[in-house]
C-alpha cells in the first residue's frame, strides 16, 4: 500500500535527505519520496500499523503531520534533522 503524509517544518533538501534516510531504514517501509515544495512524504508500507510507525518516526524527527500540534520541541528537532541532512553525503 502507498501513503502520503503532509508534514510541518519540512523546508529544504537537508530535511528531505534526513527523512528519506531514516524512513528507508525502517522495516516494511519502501519507496520513500519527500517533496519539500509541498511538504509531503510518500512511502509504501505493508500493514496499517507500519504507516502509524512512520507518523511516529516523523514526529520523532521533528516533522509532525499537519493534523498534529507543532511544538517548539518539534521545531527544534527539525532544525537539527535538517542540519544533519545537509551535512550527510548521498
Amino acid at each position: 500500500m502507498k501513503a502520503t503524509i503532509i508534514v510541518q517544518n519540512l523546508k529544504c533538501g537537508g530535511c528531505a535527505r534526513t527523512i528519506t534516510n531514516k524512513l528507508s531504514e525502517m522495516e516494511k517501509i519502501s519507496e520513500v519520496e519527500v517533496f519539500p515544495n509541498t511538504s509531503t512524504v510518500s512511502f509504501s508500507y505493508e500493514e496499517s500499523n507500519d504507516a502509524l510507525r512512520v507518523k511516529d518516526k516523523l514526529k520523532d524527527l521533528g516533522y509532525p503531520p499537519v493534523d498534529s500540534k507543532n511544538t517548539i520541541a518539534f521545531k527544534a528537532k527539525s532544525f537539527v534533522s535538517c542540519a544533519t541532512g545537509k551535512m550527510a553525503k548521498k
